[in-house]
């Protein structure tokens, strides 16, 4: 994540995050300039592509499907990756990995690079090449993580795959890295050759593909077996308008600063003088701190696949797991909810400490003759932007506890929904959708205006 000032003061350019044109005049504008139509078009193609991949399937003979998908039920870790994957999990298709692998390797190497000042300052001075290097080392990373969740995967479905050769397993760890490394490379096309964040536009078309699979089994419960009433459907109804108003609230909320440019004279010119800002974002972490902590408070479950089924360190591990369940219906689910909760308030505020050096923002703003007004340059700057960020950040971490804990809360509206994975509507799918659906629409206005200024 970069940290840019925003373009000048008033209301010409406000440097928000904010839609300034209505969408349906955005999408037609859009579609009647042929660079964006065809950008668009390009999109759009790479969404059919990866909805094909997804119904393409891994062939394993003698796999219990019923089985695979039973235990993908019952793990939520992976009913969770199997809905961003747009349920390729459950379809054991070439593209079940998905984009985890690179996901994680990315934040590990945002983490490493903060770790070793060399990669730091090579990243910050290097330029293009530093950042070619950079994305070696992910890629690289990316490709022996596909082989290890993919091999831990196929450990924890022993009991659904069967019995099978050592070869037969190292063929299907091929083909997920395959598939993985193929969404990569489309989240790169689309980057270079579509419009919007490739990688996120992956993930949002395969939070999208889930949305037909879960629209049915809503139906079912409420109409075929009648177990959820018309008035417990009112209530979620009403609880997901709410939701996805307050995303897009805190999605567009910032805290701008102000900036004031000093002024400078050359020869008989005088620039500079002039107010910016700096936005921060109220979400400065985005949905990377609940990510963490799904992928912690679901791993004890993770463990306890791992050991034959009446085992001691089955039974040890599985005990943790079902004690941080968090169903709010029992007393421990209350406990796993405040675990949860404190836990993404500490990664909200590590991946905000980790993406946002406000020492380096201080040196920038003095090395470049700005300053914050009433804020002395240097180590004052860094105090006042450090506090300005902690107070955001906790803002930020109880926006992102909300949304990630208000699935919980529908078993108790409705409990009929039994299994089904309400995520969609109201945990984090929602947010990432909400999330990439108003970038990507921002980035669309962006090009349109910046078109019609330049005549």
């Amino acid at each position: 994540m970069s940290m840019a000032l925003g373009a000048g003061s008033g209301g010409g350019m406000r440097g928000d995050k904010g839609l300034r044109m209505p969408l349906t005049e955005t999408l037609r504008l859009a579609w009647a300039d042929q660079e964006l139509r065809q950008r668009i078009m390009f999109v759009l193609m790479m969404f059919a592509i990866y909805a094909l991949g997804v119904h393409v399937p891994v062939p394993i003979p003698g796999v219990n499907a019923a089985l695979f998908e039973q235990k993908i039920q019952d793990n939520a870790f992976f009913a969770l990756m199997n809905t961003f994957g747009g349920g390729s999990l459950k379809r054991i298709s070439i593209f079940a990995l998905g984009l985890n692998p690179y996901i994680t390797s990315s934040i590990i190497m945002q983490i490493l690079t903060q770790a070793f000042p060399q990669w730091k300052k090579e990243l910050q001075e290097g330029g293009e090449y530093a950042r070619r290097n950079q994305n070696r080392r992910t890629r690289a990373l990316t490709l022996i993580l596909c082989v290890f969740q993919g091999t831990g995967f196929l450990t924890l479905m022993k009991d659904a795959i069967g019995p099978q050769s050592t070869l037969t397993l190292a063929t299907i760890v091929v083909f997920w890295t395959a598939g993985a490394m193929a969404m990569l490379w489309m989240g790169e096309q689309i980057s270079e050759r579509g419009i919007g964040n490739g990688v996120s536009l992956m993930i949002f078309a395969g939070i999208v593909i889930s949305v037909p699979n879960l629209a049915s089994m809503v139906y079912r419960a409420v109409v075929e077996q009648g177990a959820v009433t018309y008035w417990q459907l009112a209530i979620l109804a009403v609880l997901f308008l709410a939701t996805t108003w307050i995303v897009v609230l805190f999605t567009i909320a910032q805290r701008r600063i102000p900036i004031q440019h000093m002024r400078r004279q050359f020869g008989t010119k005088v620039v500079g003088g002039a107010t910016s800002y700096l936005p921060l974002s109220i979400n400065l972490a985005g949905v990377i701190p609940i990510i963490f902590a799904i992928s912690l408070l679901y791993m004890p479950a993770q463990f306890a696949s791992m050991f034959p089924a009446k085992s001691g360190f089955h039974e040890f591990f599985q005990a943790i797991a079902d004690f941080l369940r968090m169903d709010l219906r029992t007393w421990h689910g209350w406990i796993g909810a405040v675990i949860y909760t404190f836990m993404i308030f500490f990664f909200t505020y590590f991946y905000t400490a980790i993406q946002y050096n406000v020492e380096d923002i201080a040196n920038n703003l003095k090395r470049g003759g700005s300053y914050v007004p009433g804020v002395r340059p240097g180590k004052q700057t860094k105090e006042f932007l450090d506090g300005v960020i902690s107070r955001i950040t906790i803002v930020g971490a109880m926006f992102l506890s909300l949304i990630a804990l208000t699935q919980f809360f529908v078993p108790l509206i409705a409990p009929g929904l039994g299994t089904i994975n309400v995520n969609l509507l109201f945990g984090t799918s929602l947010l990432i959708m909400v999330s990439v659906a108003l970038e990507t629409m921002r980035q669309i206005e962006a090009n349109i205006l910046m078109k019609q200024y330049g005549g």
